[in-house]
């Protein structure tokens, strides 16, 4: 029964934690709009490798390839 507790707080906290981040993620792309933001594909470029290195470390942690990244994002100038 345990388990069964376990996994009930892993899908509560995860389906929560997962539209959490969906929703930034349409935040982030309403940056897209050009007529209230300036940017050049240098930003974006840095915006899309950030998000896709932590996305590759959250995968390495469920195939228990545990690493580390900083959770602030600043611009490289």
């Amino acid at each position: 029964m345990v388990t069964n507790k376990k996994m009930e707080k892993f899908e509560e906290l995860a389906e929560k934690r997962v539209s959490e981040t969906l929703k930034k993620f349409k935040l982030i792309g309403n940056l897209s709009n050009k007529n209230n933001y300036d940017y050049t594909d240098d930003h974006i470029k840095q915006i899309f490798d950030n998000l896709e290195a932590e996305i590759k470390v959250l995968k390495g942690r469920f195939s228990e390839e545990s690493k580390s990244r900083d959770t602030e994002f600043k611009f490289i100038k």
